[in-house]
Protein backbone atom coordinates (compact mmCIF):
# COMPACT_ATOMS: atom_id res chain seq x y z
CA UNK A 1 0.00 0.00 0.00
CA UNK A 2 1.15 3.67 -1.14
CA UNK A 3 2.00 5.53 2.01
CA UNK A 4 -0.42 8.35 2.95
CA UNK A 5 0.91 11.36 4.64
CA UNK A 6 -1.85 14.08 6.56
CA UNK A 7 -0.70 17.49 6.36
CA UNK A 8 -2.27 21.01 7.09
CA UNK A 9 -3.64 22.66 4.09
CA UNK A 10 -2.76 26.21 3.05
CA UNK A 11 -4.88 28.50 0.33
CA UNK A 12 -2.83 27.53 -2.38
CA UNK A 13 -4.50 23.99 -1.72
CA UNK A 14 -8.01 25.49 -2.59
CA UNK A 15 -8.67 23.81 -6.40
CA UNK A 16 -7.18 20.51 -5.26
CA UNK A 17 -9.53 20.91 -2.04
CA UNK A 18 -12.67 21.67 -4.06
CA UNK A 19 -12.10 19.05 -6.50
CA UNK A 20 -11.90 16.22 -3.82
CA UNK A 21 -15.26 17.77 -2.63
CA UNK A 22 -17.61 17.63 -5.86
CA UNK A 23 -16.33 13.93 -5.28
CA UNK A 24 -16.96 13.42 -2.16
CA UNK A 25 -19.80 15.31 -1.44
CA UNK A 26 -19.47 15.73 1.80
CA UNK A 27 -21.75 18.77 1.87
CA UNK A 28 -19.06 21.38 1.73
CA UNK A 29 -19.52 24.37 -0.79
CA UNK A 30 -16.95 26.36 -2.63
CA UNK A 31 -17.21 29.23 -0.18
CA UNK A 32 -16.79 27.09 2.71
CA UNK A 33 -13.80 25.20 1.99
CA UNK A 34 -11.77 28.92 0.86
CA UNK A 35 -12.97 30.34 4.21
CA UNK A 36 -11.39 27.28 5.96
CA UNK A 37 -8.51 27.90 4.05
CA UNK A 38 -7.92 31.69 4.76
CA UNK A 39 -9.60 31.60 8.63
CA UNK A 40 -6.93 31.71 11.52
CA UNK A 41 -9.51 29.77 13.91
CA UNK A 42 -9.85 26.74 11.65
CA UNK A 43 -7.56 24.08 9.95
CA UNK A 44 -7.73 21.73 7.11
CA UNK A 45 -6.18 18.36 6.85
CA UNK A 46 -5.57 17.00 4.00
CA UNK A 47 -4.43 13.76 3.20
CA UNK A 48 -2.21 13.04 0.80
CA UNK A 49 -1.32 9.45 -1.16
CA UNK A 50 0.74 8.63 -3.90
CA UNK A 51 0.71 12.89 -4.78
CA UNK A 52 -2.99 13.33 -5.03
CA UNK A 53 -5.04 14.58 -2.20
CA UNK A 54 -7.29 11.86 -1.28
CA UNK A 55 -9.27 12.85 2.03
CA UNK A 56 -9.83 16.19 3.93
CA UNK A 57 -11.05 17.31 7.00
CA UNK A 58 -11.93 21.01 8.61
CA UNK A 59 -12.26 21.40 12.67
CA UNK A 60 -12.34 24.81 13.80
CA UNK A 61 -11.54 26.28 17.23
CA UNK A 62 -14.70 27.90 19.11
CA UNK A 63 -14.86 29.27 22.69
CA UNK A 64 -13.87 26.09 25.13
CA UNK A 65 -14.55 23.42 22.69
CA UNK A 66 -13.57 22.50 18.38
CA UNK A 67 -16.16 21.48 15.85
CA UNK A 68 -15.71 19.03 12.80
CA UNK A 69 -17.21 21.55 10.65
CA UNK A 70 -16.41 18.49 7.17
CA UNK A 71 -15.05 15.35 6.17
CA UNK A 72 -14.66 13.85 2.70
CA UNK A 73 -12.59 11.02 1.54
CA UNK A 74 -12.87 10.17 -2.11
CA UNK A 75 -15.03 6.95 -2.99
CA UNK A 76 -12.24 5.15 -3.91
CA UNK A 77 -10.74 5.50 -1.14
CA UNK A 78 -13.47 5.13 1.65
CA UNK A 79 -13.27 2.02 3.94
CA UNK A 80 -9.17 1.98 3.62
CA UNK A 81 -8.34 4.19 6.65
CA UNK A 82 -8.31 7.56 5.46
CA UNK A 83 -10.84 8.86 7.71
CA UNK A 84 -9.85 7.70 10.60
CA UNK A 85 -6.35 9.32 10.10
CA UNK A 86 -7.98 12.57 9.28
CA UNK A 87 -9.70 12.12 12.65
CA UNK A 88 -6.65 11.34 14.33
CA UNK A 89 -5.21 14.70 13.24
CA UNK A 90 -8.43 16.96 14.21
CA UNK A 91 -8.93 15.36 17.78
CA UNK A 92 -4.70 16.04 17.77
CA UNK A 93 -5.04 19.63 16.83
CA UNK A 94 -8.38 20.16 18.96
CA UNK A 95 -6.18 18.78 22.05
CA UNK A 96 -3.52 21.16 20.80
CA UNK A 97 -5.70 24.00 21.18
CA UNK A 98 -6.68 22.86 24.54
CA UNK A 99 -10.23 22.25 23.64
CA UNK A 100 -12.78 20.56 26.45
CA UNK A 101 -14.54 18.64 23.28
CA UNK A 102 -14.93 17.92 20.22
CA UNK A 103 -18.29 18.79 18.38
CA UNK A 104 -20.13 17.77 15.16
CA UNK A 105 -23.25 16.91 13.30
CA UNK A 106 -23.87 14.43 10.88
CA UNK A 107 -26.79 13.49 8.31
CA UNK A 108 -29.17 10.76 10.10
CA UNK A 109 -28.97 8.67 7.07
CA UNK A 110 -24.81 8.64 6.89
CA UNK A 111 -24.37 5.28 8.60
CA UNK A 112 -21.18 5.30 7.89
CA UNK A 113 -19.95 7.86 9.37
CA UNK A 114 -21.97 7.81 12.51
CA UNK A 115 -20.70 4.35 13.07
CA UNK A 116 -16.58 6.13 12.01
CA UNK A 117 -17.34 8.71 15.03
CA UNK A 118 -18.49 6.02 17.56
CA UNK A 119 -15.32 4.22 16.93
CA UNK A 120 -13.42 7.33 17.64
CA UNK A 121 -15.39 7.64 20.95
CA UNK A 122 -18.02 9.94 20.41
CA UNK A 123 -21.48 9.80 21.77
CA UNK A 124 -24.75 11.07 20.18
CA UNK A 125 -26.16 14.45 22.40
CA UNK A 126 -29.59 14.98 20.71
CA UNK A 127 -31.15 15.26 17.02
CA UNK A 128 -31.74 18.62 14.94
CA UNK A 129 -35.07 17.27 13.59
CA UNK A 130 -35.40 18.08 9.96
CA UNK A 131 -32.15 20.15 9.46
CA UNK A 132 -30.90 18.84 6.16
CA UNK A 133 -32.48 19.12 2.81
CA UNK A 134 -33.48 15.95 1.47
CA UNK A 135 -30.47 14.00 -0.59
CA UNK A 136 -30.89 14.37 -4.66
CA UNK A 137 -33.76 11.92 -5.49
CA UNK A 138 -35.59 11.80 -2.12
CA UNK A 139 -38.51 13.78 -0.70
CA UNK A 140 -38.71 15.91 2.87
CA UNK A 141 -36.01 16.90 4.95
CA UNK A 142 -33.20 14.77 7.20
CA UNK A 143 -32.39 14.99 10.67
CA UNK A 144 -29.41 15.86 11.88
CA UNK A 145 -27.74 13.15 14.78
CA UNK A 146 -25.75 15.62 17.14
CA UNK A 147 -22.18 14.35 18.25
CA UNK A 148 -19.02 15.31 20.82
CA UNK A 149 -16.31 13.66 22.83
CA UNK A 150 -14.36 14.99 25.43
CA UNK A 151 -10.65 15.04 25.47
CA UNK A 152 -8.66 14.38 28.37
Amino acid sequence: MTERTINELQESGLAQLTALEAQAQSGARDAQLHEALTDATTCVFGCIQAGELVGYAIVARLPFDAELQAIGVLPEHRHLGVGGGLMNAVLQKAAEWQSERVLLEVRAGNVAAISLYKRWGFGVDGLRKGYYPAVQGTAGREDAVLLSRTLS
